[in-house]
């Protein structure tokens, strides 16, 4: 290739993905192997080894020898190895040996193989030190390895290692020294390998982690990259022809991963729903992890249970790496994970998110929390994030305020849960109150059928310790009784019902039945004197309201005011407020009706945006 950028992500034949420009016109990786280990064969039982930090020699310290010093091919594939620490005596002369040959016909040396296979990490780690940025000679090599399914098997926990570790996988050398190596030079690697169609079963068995590695791997390399992995990879690119950035580069690796997998139905999918853009965006990378999660289900389902662990195991440890990726995709398998087994720990990592500045976090962590809630289990522990649960009732975004109360209805409805929910209830009934005003229409409707639930269960414990909890919401729930959204005002109608009753208030709930809310309002102020003054304080912010129904009743809580006789001081002073607010709004134009829920998210009714047919009924007023 000529050095060209190839960054563009829109999708590929596959013919496009995997042509690499690694060669430079002198030899070429498609030799034919004649070896009979290019056959898949089984893995073998020790897959899992992690040799990444046994010993290897100090490459920077082997003497360089000529062409005519390089040794024989046919040499070192008769020499056998079983020291580890003489492995990097072995394959760095491999690798300078091809290096020296200039033949297009050059024979890959199988002996690397063997090699591979004896001692996978101690060979991974030789070729990541001596040729990380991966030339020619060292793609023939990385090829060569992966057209062995045992091999490939061998050497890939090793990979995953290095890649897991960003930026720098320090190993030790058989010296003591230690070498630090790129995670970029093993996920270069591993393009190479994906190219071989014989490392396919090797790459399915890692591909959950593999997956993982690379999301996160494009997550640091966005919005981390320090200077010296800025410099290798621009040495990189311009050696090879890559795109500019490494994170497009990643994210092609994930593709044609997913390409050799032959998952080509999740591919697509993804593209069509821009998640490989979004990939490459700060801004959106945690939604796109969230997506290919939930898109690669149908091949990955079974391994979700232990990924989900893998994902708590790297989100515990102290100064998490990828937090906002790992916990993203961790939300998205919490359903595969066997909370029994990990309670505390799920718990702690989900609470922490919750309290932290970060507004996807807090999201995060609650969808992780909205999951683990159909767990009875779980009740007592989500019960015990109640803090702070209840300061997020006060937060200015109404999809965290909407799934906190979702969270606390889940909790609610389970009867097993109750009894870990009781010493919250109190809590929350009043600080549901204020939630019933705001901006957000399906928040109000949440917040008001979660009160009337909540009250419920305290007036199982007896009527008179939250008879004052219950007079205190009559007013706020009044006024979106008169709301201009249908759904609302038909919940807080049904809430005051409950409200009536329990308040053995026989008159009050005549006129709900019979839908009279200005004679409900006159019903209030009269008969109940020593509240008046509570209730004028409650209704006076209503007088601006951008909802015309709202104003007319606050009027009507203003004028009955104004006839009352009672000259205690706090009436009195209410009377003033009132007085003075009515004429600032009657001097300022109303505010616009705010955008209802309908248009926010997908419509829940058939009536239309706007239910200005389902406001208060028109009412003639006292008889």
């Amino acid at each position: 290739m000529d050095g060209t950028e190839t960054s563009d992500l829109a999708p590929v034949e596959a013919t496009e993905i995997f042509d690499l420009a690694l060669m430079d016109g002198t030899a070429t990786c498609d030799t034919a192997l004649t070896d009979t280990e290019t056959s898949s064969d089984t893995a073998p039982t020790d897959v899992g080894a992690d040799d990444t930090t046994e010993g290897i020699a100090d490459t920077d310290c082997m003497p360089t020898q000529s062409v005519t010093d390089a040794p024989s091919v046919d040499v070192l594939e008769e020499k056998t190895v079983s020291n580890p620490n003489e492995v990097p005596a072995s394959v760095s002369p491999i690798h300078q040996w091809l290096t020296c040959r200039e033949s297009a016909e050059v024979r890959p040396p199988i002996a690397i193989r063997r090699l591979a296979q004896a001692h996978p990490g101690q060979v991974v780690t030789t070729l990541l030190c001596c040729a990380p940025a991966c030339d020619r000679a060292a793609a023939i090599l990385w090829r060569t390895i992966a057209s062995s399914a045992t091999t490939a098997h061998k050497v890939l926990p090793t990979l995953l290692g290095v890649m897991e570790d960003w930026p720098l996988h320090s190993v030790s050398t058989s010296n003591g020294d230690h070498t630090d190596v790129f995670a970029l030079a093993a996920t270069l690697a591993l393009w190479l390998m994906v190219q071989e169609p014989q490392c396919q079963d090797a790459l399915l068995v890692h591909a959950p982690r593999l997956l993982l590695a690379l999301l996160c791997q494009v997550s640091m390399s966005t919005e981390q990259m320090p200077q010296e992995v800025s410099t290798f990879w621009r040495g990189v690119q311009e050696q090879h022809g890559l795109p500019t950035q490494p994170n497009s580069f990643v994210v092609q690796t994930i593709q044609a991963l997913l390409w050799r997998l032959q998952w080509d139905q999740e591919l697509v999918s993804v593209e069509c729903k821009r998640g490989w853009d979004a990939l490459l965006s700060a801004d959106t990378h945690h939604y796109a992890v969230g997506l290919l999660a939930r898109e690669m289900r149908r091949v990955l389902v079974p391994s979700y249970g232990p990924l989900a662990r893998h994902l708590l195991g790297l989100l515990s440890r102290e100064g998490p790496r990828w937090e906002l990726p790992a916990l993203a995709f961790l939300v998205e398998v919490l359903d595969y994970l066997d909370v029994s087994t990990c309670h505390d720990s799920v718990l702690r990592i989900l609470a922490r998110h919750l309290q932290s500045q970060c507004p996807e976090r807090r999201r995060l962590a609650l969808r992780g929390l909205l999951v683990l809630s159909v767990d009875p289990s779980m009740a007592k522990g989500i019960c015990s994030l109640s803090e702070h649960l209840l300061e997020l009732l006060c937060d200015g975004d109404g999809e965290l305020v909407t799934m906190t109360l979702s969270l606390f209805r889940n909790v609610l409805q389970d009867e097993e849960d109750r009894d870990a929910f009781s010493s919250t209830a109190p809590r929350l009934a009043e600080a549901l109150r204020p939630v019933f005003d705001n901006d957000n229409s399906h928040v109000q409707l949440l917040s008001i059928r979660l009160f009337r639930e909540v009250m419920e269960l305290l007036a199982e414990e007896g009527t008179e310790p939250w008879e004052m909890q219950v007079r205190q919401s009559l007013v706020p729930l009044f006024f979106r009784w008169q709301d201009e959204n249908q759904r609302v005002a038909e919940a807080a109608r049904e809430a005051l019902l409950w409200a009536a009753s329990f308040l053995h208030r026989k008159d009050l709930e005549q006129l709900l039945k019979t839908e009279q809310p200005f004679r409900f309002c006159d019903c209030l102020m009269e008969k109940d004197v020593s509240g008046r003054g509570e209730h004028l304080q409650q209704a006076l912010p209503y007088l601006q309201s951008p909802q015309e129904p709202l104003r007319e009743a606050a009027v009507r809580f203003m004028a009955l005011a104004a006839m009352s006789e009672d000259d205690c001081p706090s009436t009195s002073s209410m009377r003033a407020a009132f007085m003075a607010t009515y004429s600032r709004a009657m001097r300022t134009p109303p505010a616009p009706l705010r955008r209802p829920m309908s248009l926010q998210q997908p419509p829940t009714t058939a009536q239309g945006p706007l239910l200005s047919a389902a406001a208060a009924p028109a009412d003639a007023g006292p008889n």
